[in-house]
């Protein structure tokens, strides 16, 4: 595939080295002449100088046969703004940006933008087990569709335990296609399937069905 990265500081440059080393072709979009230097140097002459936002840079660069354009700026609005131009006027299929203060997401999403990465959202869901304020993860937005795949975690005392799956109150339209259970394999579960304590249970849903799926799962 071929890749454009807007930004090539420390994440841009080490997530263009290792789709280089999965093979993609990738260019670099920089603003800095000394980070350019460093990156042509050190990962070949794959950077070329200029302002990702601009139109006439991305023009420059055959935006129009990109696969993918990844912004990865150290600012919100540069991000948005080049993935939009990269959309809306290039056609690229795929937008990916990075967005430094969270609350930013929901209005990049409203936007058009493809995927949002929010480091501060991935430190969220990488201890959200232990938090109890945080008990559902979100895994993938299926944004086409209107759903989302969800981790739940069955804890202690939860009315689920001991129930079959078809006979647990879970929001209409949910689909539970995968339980992760400690020390075993992960069980593609049948309706008659019985869900234990610490069940990880992979659910796809509704957006606005999470509250009642947490209550159906983790409710006493």
């Amino acid at each position: 595939m071929y890749i454009i990265v807007i930004g090539g500081g420390r994440v841009g440059y080490y997530l263009s080295k290792a789709l280089l080393d999965e093979g993609h072709e990738i260019l670099i979009i920089e603003k800095s002449p000394a980070v350019c230097e460093i990156v042509n140097d050190e990962l070949g002459s794959i950077c070329y100088r200029g302002d990702g936002c601009e139109a006439s840079t991305l023009a420059q660069v055959g935006t129009g046969r990109a696969d993918m354009l990844i912004a990865v700026t150290g600012d919100d609005e540069d991000n948005l703004i080049a993935c939009q131009v990269a959309k809306h006027k290039f056609k690229v299929p795929r937008t990916i940006a990075r967005i430094r203060n969270p609350k930013n997401e929901i209005l990049f999403k409203k936007l058009g933008i493809d995927v949002t990465i929010s480091s501060t959202n991935v430190i969220l869901e990488q201890i959200a087990e232990e938090v109890p304020t945080h008990p559902i993860i979100h895994l993938h937005e299926i944004r086409d569709k209107g759903l989302e795949i969800v981790e739940i975690k069955i804890p202690q005392g939860s009315a689920a335990i001991g129930k079959a799956l078809k006979d647990v109150d879970l929001p209409p339209g949910t689909i539970v296609p995968l339980i992760i259970r400690k020390a075993l394999r992960p069980i593609i579960p049948a309706p008659a399937t019985i869900l234990m304590a610490e069940d990880q249970v992979i659910a796809v849903i509704e957006p606005m069905a999470e509250d009642a799926l947490r209550q159906s799962l983790r409710g006493a």
